[in-house]
């Protein structure tokens, strides 16, 4: 799909529009309106930075290059290691690299494939930071299947199974209908009462044994804590451990896609 957003693959079917204009395989002015940053970087490895973003830069026949690239350097925080040739720096600063490329010609639209794969901690929060920062210009069409950057950059999310959008919403409300929604509950009590007496009590939909404790799933719009603690009162036990595991939207990609 994101190929063929980008004019490199033809749609078998339909129509594809970005920004007013209709994607033909073939529009050079539809490459200039958009920056793609697939998910393996293709850099070229024995190029200096700026020799690299030059040498883009004379693709996209830019006027006054030099001071383009020089904005994208300081844009995409690559000032520190800008004399270095590419195939000496860190896998952060080479996603840094293709999304300086991907934002030369200033596009309105960037389309980012797994920007973070391969990344350590660190290094993941700096992307993501960079792409924030950039969202508040372009539109960014950013695809992982890492649903913690989707929480920490999207604000809509669009879910695809097999060619077919199974959700699309913002990402505010989906959050929100989480904050509500108790799944699972962790209890432990310094005794064993019968997992029977924990399945009788009203919202509990099934429970298993878990470490020293019980998972407790509970059926949507159920709140089981007071009811479990009036079950350790009836049967003089001490609750050690009661936690709650809301719905993530991890939980949500898994119930849409299986």
């Amino acid at each position: 799909m994101m190929k063929i957003l980008t004019g490199y693959l033809p749609a078998s079917s339909g129509s594809v529009e970005i920004s007013g204009t209709l994607i033909d395989g073939n529009n050079l002015e539809l490459r200039k309106k958009v920056g793609y940053l697939p998910e393996h970087n293709p850099l070229y490895q024995d190029m200096y930075i700026e020799e690299y973003l030059k040498f883009v830069a004379d693709i996209y026949k830019l006027t006054d290059s030099k001071k383009r690239i020089a904005e994208i350097i300081e844009t995409t925080g690559l000032i520190p290691e800008r004399h270095k040739k590419i195939g000496a720096l860190s896998k952060g600063y080479r996603q840094r690299v293709g999304l300086a490329q991907a934002l030369l010609p200033d596009p309105e639209v960037l389309i980012l494939d797994e920007p973070t794969t391969g990344l350590d901690p660190n290094q993941i929060v700096e992307v993501r930071n960079l792409i924030t920062k950039l969202g508040e210009a372009k539109t960014i069409l950013l695809s992982t299947h890492i649903m913690q950057e989707v929480q920490a950059i999207c604000e809509r999310v669009i879910i695809i199974n097999k060619g077919d959008i199974v959700a699309d919403e913002a990402a505010a409300d989906l959050e929100k209908s989480f904050e509500n929604k108790l799944s699972r509950v962790y209890v432990e009590y310094d005794g064993h009462p019968a997992p029977e007496k924990i399945n009788a009590l009203q919202g509990v939909e099934s429970v298993s044994p878990k470490n020293n404790g019980y998972l407790v799933n509970v059926q949507s719009g159920y709140d089981v804590r007071p009811s479990l603690f009036k079950l350790a009162v009836e049967n003089n036990l001490v609750i050690l451990a009661l936690s709650v595991e809301k719905e993530s939207l991890e939980d949500l990609f898994h119930s849409l896609t299986v």
